[in-house]
């Protein structure tokens, strides 16, 4: 078992997750009710933790990490038509549902 990734948010942890599962690769959330934990332990060893289960498929799930990351690592934008700040992740604006340009 080879740790993956680690981020405040446990949310984008089990969206990972889950991306994972579809793409046939296990995974298990570690330290997911750490955060009482704070104050004690340092921030960062409070923070989910997401590990692959097989280290044969971890350079695979290494790859979709990357590739999501890479895929919203853009800049914001500005709708055109309500001129609502959008960011980099959304193709459709969140609040007119107009497509980004």
């Amino acid at each position: 078992m080879k740790k993956l990734y680690t981020h405040e948010n446990r949310l984008i942890i089990y969206n990972l997750k889950n991306v994972l599962q579809h793409a046939g690769i296990a995974s298990q959330v570690i330290n997911e009710y750490a955060s009482g934990g704070v104050g004690d332990l340092a921030t960062f060893d409070t923070w989910p933790e997401l590990w692959v289960s097989n280290n044969d498929q971890f350079d695979q799930a290494e790859s979709i990490l990357r590739n999501i990351v890479a895929a919203h690592s853009g800049q914001e934008w500005y709708c055109r038509g309500c001129q609502e700040k959008n960011g980099a992740a959304f193709e459709l604006c969140w609040n007119c549902g107009r497509v980004s340009e």
